[in-house]
């Protein structure tokens, strides 16, 4: 599968700025199942980026602008091709994986995924309705699909009751929120199994007559380290496995890490406009 992306952020200022620092992760990742064809970032006023890793291993560009401006726009245009099959669902739980996810070395190793943010934790009173309803943990493959449907299934997709800096308990209690929502509730539950699990951005390309929710702006999903395997995708708006779907652009512990866009600068009050479009290149 092959996509093309442009995603565009407009921001309007209510009084003339005269500079701003930002940054910028709109770059897809290449890895063995998703592949850069192309990447552009197009920024108005005309600025040089400079482009770094982070400690996620995601792209990040900065840019300045020193000049007085009431308007700036960026826009980053993708071509990405995608090769996935279905996989979680045919992964049988070994003795092996269970003692590797026991170990002292995995705990170790994936500790930033182990820990919760203030964006993914959750009360002991909203791990105890959740222990009710799913039960002990004791094969966390299995677990981590049971959660899944589990937010699926009494999580509503809502656009306007939250806010990008919603946090999980709140969205907990609500029991609606949008993909970041519902990935960082996701997390929380997670990690309080001891399962490592990263948040991730992207995209989700969807078609014609398809059930797929999320394709407006970014979205959200998680992924969990399968002992032995290595991070599998589930996105838990849609209760399905991230497959050729899912454009994947940042990872971290939860939104803040992948933020598409941040910034600071000198003025008034802003408002801001974001366009996503995902096509369908070939298959």
């Amino acid at each position: 599968m092959k996509y093309k992306i442009e995603h565009t952020n407009i921001f309007e200022y209510e009084t003339i700025v005269d500079q701003s620092m930002n940054t910028i992760r709109l770059k897809p990742r290449t890895d063995e199942c998703q592949r850069l064809l192309s990447y552009r970032a197009d920024i108005t006023p005309a600025s040089l980026t400079k482009e770094h890793v982070d400690i996620w291993g995601n792209s990040v560009e900065t840019f300045f602008i020193a000049e007085h401006h009431q308007h700036l726009e960026v826009k980053a245009t993708s071509i990405v091709s995608i090769q996935k099959s279905p996989f979680i669902h045919r992964i049988d739980y070994s003795p092996e994986m269970n003692a590797i996810f026991h170990s002292q070395l995995f705990s170790e190793h994936y500790l930033a995924f182990l820990s919760n943010t203030a964006y993914t934790y959750l009360s002991v009173d909203q791990m105890k309705q959740v222990d009710r309803e799913l039960g002990v943990m004791s094969n966390p493959v299995q677990y981590a699909i049971d959660v899944m449907e589990y937010m699926h299934d009494h999580f509503s997709y809502d656009g306007e009751s939250t806010t990008v800096s919603t946090k999980g308990t709140e969205s907990f209690d609500l029991m609606k929120g949008v993909c970041q929502d519902i990935t960082h509730v996701m997390l929380g539950i997670l990690r309080n199994k001891q399962i490592p699990a990263r948040y991730v951005s992207g995209y989700l390309y969807v078609g014609e007559n398809s059930a797929l929710i999320g394709d407006a702006a970014s979205h959200a999903w998680v992924e969990v380290m399968v002992p032995g395997i290595g991070w599998v995708g589930l996105d838990p708006t849609n209760n399905v496995e991230a497959l050729e779907n899912h454009i994947r652009v940042g990872v971290g512990r939860d939104y803040n890490d992948v933020s598409p866009v941040q910034g600071v600068y000198r003025g008034g009050s802003q408002n801001l406009d974001v366009k996503v479009s995902v096509s369908l290149l070939d298959q």
